[in-house]
C-alpha cells in the first residue's frame, strides 16, 4: 500500500507559440519531467492542458476591428444595449471596446452589488445602509453616484469599473439594474454578456419584446475576415494585446484524443487527458466565483466522464464500526469500500461527498496547481486520482 494519495504536479514546458506541434511538446515535457524527477507515468494518470496554450498554438485570435464588424453585422448599428458584463480588464475590457465599435451608441447595464461571478461593485452592506434594494431598484449613473459616491473601487484590482468601462467604450451610457428587461427602456437591440445565466437572460428579454437579442457565444462562433472563432464565440476570451483577443480554443475533442494516443505510443500507458480553463471555486474573502469561462473543461477523454462514487470513511467508522480500532477497523473499512454500491447517491454512507463532475473537480485542481501567472507550468499531471483506501 502506498503512503500517498492524489499527487498533482505542475509540468514545466517551453513557451508555446502559434503553429507549434503541441502534442509532441507536451509528450516531451511529461517524459522529461518523469525522468528528471523520478516518477513514472501510468494508467489512469490525468494530464490537464490549459486552454490558453491550445488557443495560442491554434492562433485562435480576433482583432477588435473584427469584433466590431461582427457586432455590426449581427445588430445593424444604431443603439445597442448590453446586459450583465462581468467586471474584468482581462476578460471584458477589449471585448467591450470591440462591441462599442460595432454600434453608434452603447448602453451598458451593470448588475449590482456584484457581477455574475462575484466581483464587487459596491458592498451589499452599503446598499443596506443606504436603503437600496438591489432586486427592485434601478439607477442611471448620476443617480447611482449620488447615492454611493466613489465607493466603487474593486478591492483587489483597485479599479473603478464604472470609470474604466466609460473610458473603454467611449460613447456609452451606464445604467444599474438586476432586471434584464430594464435595458429595453434604452434599446430594443440587446447583447447578453453574462456567462452561465445567459440563456435565461436572453429568454426574459426576448419575451419582453426585444427587437433582437443575442449572447456572447453568438458572436465570433464563425470566422470574420479570417479571424479565429470558437463554438463559445466571445465567451471565455482573454485580452491578448491592446488590439486583439484570444478566444477559447476549438477542436479540443480531437486534440485530447490525439494527445492520449501519442502518450500511449510513447509510454505504453493509457492516460486521461483534459483541456481545462477556470476552476469552479469561490474565494472566501472577496466572494469571487472563479469560473469566468463558459465551462471548466471544453474537452476530455472518456475516462473523465461521470461523478465520484465515494463512501464517507469517517461516517462509516463512527456509525458502523464504532467498536473497532487498529488493523481490524482498517480491514473492515477497506472491505466496505471494495464492495460499495455502484451508485451511492442519497445514501447515508456517502453524506458530505458532494457529487460534482470529475472533469470539474480535476479541472479546478489543475487551475489551482498551474496558477495564472509566472509559474510556467501550463500542463498539470494528476496521479492516483482514481485510487482509494482499498486500492
Amino acid at each position: 500500500m502506498k503512503s500517498t494519495g492524489v499527487v498533482a504536479r505542475g509540468i514545466v514546458t517551453p513557451i508555446f507559440r502559434q503553429g507549434d506541434d503541441i502534442v509532441k511538446l507536451i509528450c516531451n515535457s511529461l517524459i522529461e519531467a518523469a525522468d528528471r524527477d523520478g516518477f513514472e507515468l501510468g494508467d489512469g494518470d490525468i494530464v490537464g492542458v490549459t486552454e490558453a496554450v491550445v488557443g495560442r498554438v491554434q492562433g485562435n485570435y480576433v482583432s477588435l476591428e473584427q469584433i466590431s464588424k461582427a457586432v455590426r453585422e449581427k445588430f445593424g448599428g444604431g443603439t445597442l444595449g448590453i446586459v450583465f458584463p462581468i467586471l474584468s480588464r482581462n476578460r471584458f475590457s477589449n471585448v467591450l471596446k470591440g462591441i462599442a465599435g460595432g454600434c453608434d451608441k452603447l448602453i451598458i447595464q451593470l448588475s449590482y452589488p456584484t457581477d455574475e461571478v462575484g466581483n464587487e461593485l459596491i458592498a451589499l452592506t452599503i446598499c443596506d445602509d443606504k436603503g437600496v434594494n438591489p432586486i427592485s431598484d434601478n439607477f442611471n449613473e448620476k443617480e447611482f453616484r449620488d447615492i454611493f459616491g466613489m465607493s466603487t473601487v474593486h478591492r483587489f484590482t483597485g479599479v473603478d469599473y464604472i470609470e474604466h468601462y466609460n473610458e473603454v467604450a467611449g460613447n456609452c451610457e451606464i445604467i444599474f439594474s438586476n432586471d434584464p428587461k430594464y435595458i429595453l427602456n434604452y434599446s430594443k437591440k440587446v447583447l447578453c454578456c453574462d456567462i452561465h445565466t445567459r440563456r435565461r437572460t436572453q429568454s426574459i428579454i426576448k419575451n419582453a419584446g426585444a427587437e433582437s437579442c443575442l449572447c456572447l457565444d453568438d458572436i465570433l462562433c464563425e470566422s470574420m475576415d479570417g479571424s479565429g472563432f470558437s463554438e463559445f464565440g466571445l465567451l471565455g476570451s482573454n485580452k491578448a494585446t491592446e488590439d486583439t483577443v484570444k478566444l477559447f480554443p476549438r477542436d479540443t475533442e480531437k486534440f485530447v484524443l490525439q494527445l492520449q494516443e501519442e502518450l500511449k505510443k510513447r509510454t505504453g500507458a493509457t492516460l486521461e487527458v483534459m483541456v481545462y480553463g477556470d476552476g469552479c471555486f469561490k474565494d472566501p474573502v472577496g466572494g469571487i466565483w472563479e469560473l469566468a469561462d463558459p465551462v471548466v473543461s471544453p474537452a476530455y477523454t472518456p475516462g473523465l466522464e461521470g461523478t465520484p462514487n465515494e463512501l464517507k470513511i469517517k461516517f462509516v467508522a463512527d456509525n458502523d464500526y464504532a467498536d473497532l480500532s487498529g488493523q481490524e477497523l482498517t480491514e473492515r473499512i477497506r472491505e466496505r469500500i471494495k464492495n460499495k454500491d455502484s451508485n451511492l447517491v442519497g445514501k447515508d454512507a456517502s453524506g458530505g461527498t458532494t457529487p460534482r463532475r470529475i472533469r470539474d473537480l480535476v479541472g479546478s485542481l489543475c487551475d489551482l496547481v498551474a496558477g495564472s501567472g509566472d509559474r510556467g507550468t501550463p500542463i498539470v499531471l494528476v496521479q492516483n486520482y482514481f485510487k482509494n483506501y482499498a486500492s
